[in-house]
């Protein structure tokens, strides 16, 4: 049942996909992709694996729905059976079970508490109706992304892709390098990128008016770089972003902003968790 978040690497060393991996049982994994991303990384694994014994199977006939927030588990409770809770009770963060028809996962991509569910397809609009009615507010593209912005989560295909190193996105602590010999697809590439060393994804603050945007650029000391990810916070009453900067970056950075440099603070990536600020 463990889950784990991972980097799905080309041979450059360039992020396919960022994704989940369940462990469910020695012969049996789930994986869970980003769903613009579907078709590339199903490609890609068909391919990998012709050399090895293993089965890949497509799941078309599952939905999934994300219940996040300090209640979801509470309110996702009132919807299950006996046996269902009793699949899920206790559940440590990142772990899925088989409750029933349903998957429940503790997984998500908003930095709070809650549950991903994988259903049948005929199942979904009713257990959706069944959320609202118990008091289940529904949440848009634009509320997930600003909560996973504030959480410092990357967005496929903005704060990385196919040409950027999991190692220039904040994506170091997924690569199990140990031990020496152990191999994977785009490792060689990976250790030269290690040595160089020459960009690194941060968090930038800017607690004074205006909102940080995608692809503002960003003047660090040693060089120049770009913004990734940028919105203003909620939470913070102020606004954040992630860059890709050189590694040379120290704890001030300016920001152009139609023409004007404005200055902002460099942090680590990640603003806001469990609704509380973390910066």
């Amino acid at each position: 049942g463990k889950a784990l978040y991972s980097g799905m690497l080309n041979e450059a060393g360039g992020v396919i996909d960022d994704l989940i991996v369940y462990f469910l049982q020695e012969d049996f994994f789930r994986l869970v992709v980003n769903s613009a991303t579907r078709e590339k990384d199903l490609a890609h694994i068909t391919a990998q694996v012709k050399a090895f014994d293993i089965t890949v199977t497509e799941r078309p006939e599952f939905a999934m729905i994300a219940v996040q927030g300090p209640n979801a588990k509470a309110k996702v409770a009132t919807l299950l059976t006996a046996e269902q809770q009793a699949a899920v009770a206790g559940m440590k963060p990142f772990f899925g079970a088989q409750a029933g028809d349903l998957f429940i996962a503790t997984t998500g991509y908003t930095g709070e508490d809650g549950y991903e569910i994988a259903l049948p397809n005929e199942q979904a609009a009713d257990f959706w109706q069944k959320l609202l009615d118990a008091g289940v507010a529904p949440a848009g593209l634009g509320a997930r992304d600003t909560l996973r912005l504030e959480a410092g989560m990357n967005l496929y295909g903005q704060d990385m892709d196919e040409t950027v190193s999991p190692l220039a996105a904040n994506m170091g602590w997924t690569i199990a390098w140990a031990p020496e010999e152990r191999n994977f697809i785009g490792r060689k590439a990976l250790e030269q990128h290690k040595a160089q060393g020459t960009h690194k994804l941060v968090g930038l603050v800017m607690e004074t008016k205006g909102v940080l945007r995608h692809g503002q650029r960003v003047v660090v000391e040693g060089g120049e770089g770009e913004i990734t990810s940028g919105t203003f916070s909620p939470t913070l009453g102020f606004s954040i972003a992630m860059a890709r900067v050189p590694a040379t970056v120290g704890d001030t950075a300016e920001v152009d902003i139609r023409g004007k440099m404005v200055p902002v603070k460099v942090v680590k990536p990640a603003f806001v968790r469990m609704g509380k600020k973390v910066i």
